[in-house]
Order: C-alpha cells, then structure tokens, then sequence
C-alpha cells in the first residue's frame, strides 16, 4: 500500500519561501518519478513539477519555473518542492504524487497524497 503524506504548507507572505516535504512509502521509492500538483478554488488540478527517479531529469510549469526548485533524497524516501518568489496566484492545496514510471513526466500519476495548504498573501 503506497502512502504519500506531504508537510510544510502555511500561510507566507508574497516574495517569501515555502519548503514542501513528501515523504513516501510502500514500494521502493527509487523505482520512480515523483511530482508536484497543485488545485486552487475552483479551478482544475494542475502539474507543477516533476523528477525523475534519480532526480537528475526535471520538468516544471512555466507558471514556476526559476522560482519553485524540485529535488529528492532516496535515502530518506522523500521528495521536496522549494518555493521562492512566492505569488498571490500560487494560493493552492499542493498534493505530491507517484508515477507509475521512473522517468518524469506530466501525467500517470497512481498514487497522491492528502495535500497541503499554501496560502501566499498580498
């Protein structure tokens, strides 16, 4: 049974940092890619970032790219999203998640986690 469990959302102000932690379990977690989605009120899911299983291939929106940085640390089964620059528009729950790959992509994604609340003030 995969379980993703994200920690690190808050409230901040803009211009300021966040760092989101995922820690996962259930299957080898260096077997995979690992992404980074976020859903605002109303609005769809969206893909923010993804690595792949080593780490060393990533992939961003264009919305964050230069300012949110993805990384991971297989020993510790973990998968992090560093967020600088931080914009009213990045207002979000963010939700980590598995893909059924080990090389990074925007879509198939088996397993997500519960979210974490990011609320960025103007």
């Amino acid at each position: 049974q995969v379980q993703l469990v994200e920690s690190g959302g808050g409230l901040v102000q803009a211009g300021g940092s966040l760092r989101l932690s995922c820690s996962a379990s259930g299957r080898t977690f260096s077997d995979y890619a690992m992404g980074w989605f976020r859903q605002a009120p109303g609005k769809e899911r969206d893909f923010v970032a993804a690595n792949s299983w080593s780490g060393a291939r990533t992939l961003y929106a264009d919305s964050v790219k230069g300012r949110f940085t993805i990384s991971r640390d297989n020993a510790k089964n973990t998968v992090y999203l560093q967020m600088d620059s931080l914009k009213p528009e990045d207002t979000a729950v963010y939700y980590c998640a598995q893909r059924r790959y080990s090389a990074a992509g925007v879509s198939g994604y088996d397993y997500w986690g519960q979210g974490t609340q990011v609320t960025v003030s103007s």
